[in-house]
């Protein structure tokens, strides 16, 4: 089956939503979403908590909520979406690309098109990623599999439960794995701090009286068919587990929530070049990456801790694919962005001279009574106190103009 069109979106959770929206109201008809799963919304489905919507809706919704105000605006624009298909290869002939699906009703599909929009999401860190040590029962599994076993089908994976890492799906299913009767025995977490977002740690763990131990680690995993047991040990001074200190915590399940990763393997087929720190793509003031024509947005940029600004993140690349695509994308000149102390990384890694800018960026460890400035040289771009900052949180700045005698902007905490 041949396809020609003006915009392949690979992926059809938040970030493909929105982009696809935002592609129609700025002008562009002819648009693929193509979707691996049987049904659009992506992670949102499975998350039935609330807390979403607050930045982009003014109110607060659940996950399918959230991602039903962007799949009846898909809907209603008529945009076609491929469901059940997986992209396999992408061929980059320059003005136009091919992209290569493979469909359980269409078979294979070869689509012709301008632009390609990467949004894809992030994965999971799984056993493999952190080689815990012991045997290889059943009852280990990332905290997301078993998110979508209790929310989407009513599966319990477990009665009681150790979680490692306190990443926010983790602290989430610490809750709500307590709501439906198991026992939580404790979160452990390697770092000296929480992963994940503070109100979690209070809403998830602290109100339910579960454990955390931070500085420790899983050291190794006990059972034959069905795990049985972890030992637990902390973390010494040369970040290594002090054996003699370690003790045993019984459960049939481990869920791990170590991190996610951006899912780049198409785009590093196609030759995009990666972020050493963020693992998503390097991306332009445009979210172009360095082959023209290829945007990316969402999580598989960066990881995101809200999805709000997936949306908006995805609604700007969107307009930028539709100037692309109507010969009308500007770039002047690009002035790069340079992370500071305690700056983990700042994206995108260059902004447009006299433009105004939105810049994401996330702290490398947590810090108290703090100051973030953008300074291009001598002058002060912006400035802002911080109490507290913490890595789990993204911080979101905008600046109103860059100067356009900027040789560089400097992203720092002093």
């Amino acid at each position: 089956m041949n396809k020609i069109v003006d915009a392949v979106i690979i992926g059809g959770g938040p970030a493909g939503l929105a982009a696809a929206m935002s592609l129609k109201k700025n002008g562009i008809d002819k648009i693929l979403i193509s979707e691996r799963e049987d049904y659009l919304g992506g992670i949102l489905m499975q998350c039935i908590h609330n807390g979403f919507g607050l930045h982009r809706f003014n109110e607060e919704l659940t996950g399918p909520e959230y991602a039903e105000r962007y799949m009846n605006f898909v809907e209603e624009a008529d945009i076609e979406v491929y469901k059940n298909s997986c992209t396999i290869d992408i061929i980059d002939d320059g003005d136009n690309k091919t992209v290569y699906m493979m469909s359980e009703v269409l078979g294979l599909i070869r689509v012709t098109t301008k632009v390609v929009i990467f949004a894809m999401g992030c994965r999971e860190r799984n056993r493999g990623n952190i080689a815990i040590p012991g045997s290889r029962p059943a009852g280990v599994m990332t905290a997301g599999l078993a998110q979508k076993m209790v929310n989407r089908y009513g599966y319990m994976p477990g009665k009681e439960v150790v979680i490692l890492g306190s990443g926010d799906i983790g602290l989430i299913m610490a809750r709500r794995m307590t709501w439906e009767g198991a026992k939580v025995k404790a979160v452990v977490e390697v770092q000296p701090y929480p992963g994940g977002l503070n109100r979690n740690i209070v809403q998830c763990l602290n109100d339910f009286n579960i454990p955390l131990y931070l500085s420790h680690t899983v050291t190794n995993i006990n059972g034959n068919n069905r795990i049985t047991s972890v030992d637990i040990a902390p973390i010494n001074e040369f970040r290594e587990p002090d054996i003699k200190e370690q003790f045993t915590l019984t459960c049939d399940t481990l869920l791990l929530s170590v991190g996610l990763i951006p899912e780049n393997e198409l785009s590093q087929k196609v030759g995009v070049i990666l972020d050493n720190v963020t693992s998503g793509p390097l991306v332009d003031a445009n979210l172009m990456t360095n082959i023209p024509g290829f945007f990316a947005c969402g999580n598989v940029l960066h990881v995101h801790d809200l999805v709000d600004f997936v949306s908006e993140e995805s609604e700007t690349c969107g307009k930028n694919a539709a100037d692309y695509i109507k010969s009308c994308l500007s770039l002047d000149k690009e002035i790069p962005l340079k992370p500071g102390h305690l700056v983990r990384y700042v994206l995108p890694t260059k902004v447009e001279a006299g433009k105004k800018a939105l810049i994401s960026l996330r702290a490398i460890a947590p810090a108290e009574d703090v100051t973030l400035y953008i300074k291009a040289g001598d002058k002060v771009l912006f400035k802002k106190k911080h109490k507290k900052i913490f890595p789990s949180e993204m911080q979101r700045i905008v600046i109103d103009e860059v100067p356009s005698d900027a040789e560089t902007l400097d992203v720092l905490f002093e």
